[in-house]
């Protein structure tokens, strides 16, 4: 057979692969069928020679040659790819049988008129019969049709005269010793084929996790030595400042600049950590999306904006094109917000990091296919296919533009994901010495109307200048929670701290909170547990709002979710986040409205 029908005979399922493996052994057995008859030519036409008939028997050959070249193109056809069709495959092999069962039942009729010879011929058709029995019993639907109407005939005849009824008992009982012998053939081969589909499904089963196993072990060994590259080298950094602060080895107070790039090496590690994050998160499946209608001609502009000004510390010209038919407030993207804000803010990060002069441009427009088209376009070093294909790949840099930039290799891996998450593709072209442009493609929908979408940007508005709250937050982790308390004191709220889940429920049952901001993993009582707590205490300490701050796995979110939790704010966090996450727990009318979600 071909190596198409190899790929379905290693890839069974179910019934199909029953009828499949049946099929292969019926044909299996068509050149066995074919010389068997033809082994039986010699004796059919020496007893044919003592009929009177003469012209009858000739038909009767021309009617067997006819049969023995239908089987020999149906073999010919079972070895060509269209036999893959197995309601095509099986009509040949019952349309093939029934071709012998009418010579059969030619030969029954001749016999019937044979005169001295007609018991003789009868017999031998109804051993022909038998034989026809024989080779469609691997397949039950072919064994049923053709083994009846092969037998049909000459049982027929012989019932038909008197004379014959012994002939007839005779007939009948090898007929029908040769259905209950081929049943029980076919349940023992269906038995045979029902092992052989289970076990081809271990192996492909087996094959399948070796091969997730190999791209864990792969994944794994390229997380370890790009974030111990990248970790190393920033905090190193970061820790020669802190020494410096600290006053060790006698050295002076670190000066703006050195504590500017500190902060800098520790924003980096932040991202390669978040990054990484969401590359293994959405890689296994488990990455939230919540598809809305956005402007994403305002989210442009947003992240043009804030990106300008490291454009023009760099000399480069940044601008953003939007299509006329976009500018009107007609239509709305169909994508996740903050995912979409994630991929636009790596194209365009990539395109000002990357691009030593010339310019950058951020282009949306409508395709013909009424998609949104989001294209970011820069004058830098260009690609070669090559370098495209590795661009796109987890973990893998190119050197020729890379050196000296820092980044765990995720950021397009990463884009294209989220891009097919939301029903998009992140597509790219590239010269050498050209430039790039990075194509994202989204569904539009021209009735919808975007959602305002409470996101606090990292903008120079102060955070002080909205309400100020009182908030419990449980966090056992001394380190965690000074990071956090101090978070939440820069955006002006009142923090009391709990050590753990039962403070926490117990200082809700005993004073009043604006909102709860409840770490996900916790010994004794954990996140969930601590929210489902507080949401059954009794007054208004079960409506408090709560935050669940978690490490970043899907599972746990759900849990906290589940638990009553209004927002989940993952680790680790910033100012924007949190602000962001405190803004939807506690706005009310947009739980109702939206739902929880991650922050």
């Amino acid at each position: 057979m071909s190596s198409k029908a190899d790929s379905v005979r290693f890839a069974p399922r179910g019934a199909t692969s029953l009828t499949l493996q049946a099929l292969d052994a019926q044909t299996a057995l068509l050149p066995y069928a074919l010389v068997a008859f033809l082994v039986s030519l010699p004796i059919f036409v020496w007893a044919g020679s003592f009929a009177p008939n003469a012209a009858w028997m000739t038909v009767s050959f021309a009617l067997f040659a006819i049969a023995c070249a239908a089987t020999y193109a149906a073999v010919g056809w079972l070895r060509t790819p269209a036999a893959q069709d197995l309601v095509k495959r099986g009509r040949v092999h019952v349309v093939t049988g029934l071709v012998w069962a009418g010579c059969v039942a030619q030969i029954a009729a001749f016999a019937d008129n044979a005169g001295p010879m007609r018991e003789a011929l009868l017999l031998m058709a109804t051993a022909a019969s038998v034989v026809c029995i024989f080779f469609t019993a691997p397949w039950l639907p072919s064994l049923l049709i053709v083994g009846a109407a092969a037998a049909a005939g000459p049982l027929i005849a012989l019932f038909a005269t008197p004379q014959s009824q012994s002939a007839a008992s005779l007939a009948w009982g090898g007929v029908a010793l040769a259905f209950a012998l081929a049943l029980i053939l076919n349940r023992i081969l269906r038995r045979q084929f029902a092992m052989a589909a289970e076990r081809e499904e271990l192996i492909a089963d087996r094959a399948g996790k070796v091969e997730e196993a190999s791209r864990l072990a792969r994944s794994k060994s390229d997380l370890v030595a790009t974030l111990s590259h990248e970790i190393r080298n920033g905090l190193t950094g970061v820790a020669h400042v802190l020494a410096a602060a600290a006053g060790r080895n006698g050295r002076a107070a670190p000066s703006r600049d050195q504590l500017s790039a500190a902060l800098d090496a520790v924003s980096d590690l932040i991202g390669v950590l978040n990054t990484t994050l969401d590359s293994e998160t959405a890689e296994a499946g488990r990455l939230a999306i919540d598809i809305r209608p956005i402007d994403a001609a305002g989210l442009v502009r947003d992240l043009v904006l804030l990106n300008r000004p490291h454009a023009a510390a760099k000399g480069l010209e940044l601008d953003v094109f939007v299509a006329p038919e976009l500018d009107g407030r007609v239509g709305a993207a169909m994508a996740d917000p903050t995912r979409l804000r994630q991929i636009l803010a790596n194209l365009l990060g990539n395109a000002i990091k990357f691009t030593v002069r010339g310019r950058v441009e951020a282009r949306l427009e409508l395709t013909e296919s009424g998609r949104l088209a989001i294209e970011i376009a820069d004058t830098g070093p260009g690609l070669s296919p090559e370098e495209l294909d590795r661009a796109f790949e987890a973990f893998l840099r190119v050197e020729r533009t890379s050196a000296g930039v820092p980044g765990a290799g995720l950021g397009l891996s990463l884009s294209r994901q989220l891009a097919r998450l939301m029903q998009g593709e992140l597509k790219a072209s590239s010269a050498p010495g050209v430039g790039s442009c990075f194509r994202l493609e989204l569904p539009f929908d021209r009735d919808a109307a975007p959602q305002i979408d409470l996101i606090v940007q990292d903008a120079t508005d102060d955070p002080a200048e909205g309400r100020k709250l009182r908030i419990l937050m449980a966090e056992d982790d001394s380190l965690n929670a000074a990071m956090m308390r101090a978070v939440l004191e820069q955006l002006g709220h009142q923090v009391v701290h709990a050590q753990d889940g039962r403070r926490a429920v117990d200082l809700a049952k005993v004073c009043d909170f604006d909102l709860a901001l409840i770490d996900g993993r916790m010994p004794g009582l954990d996140g969930p547990e601590a929210t489902a707590a507080i949401r059954a205490l009794e007054g208004p300490a079960a409506h408090l709002p709560i935050i669940a701050v978690i490490g970043g796995d899907a599972d746990e979110a759900q849990a906290c979710t589940e638990a009553g939790a209004d927002a989940v704010l993952r680790k680790p966090v910033s100012v924007t986040a949190v602000a962001r996450a405190v803004a939807d727990a506690t706005s009310a009318p947009r739980r109702l409205a939206a739902g929880r979600r991650v922050a």
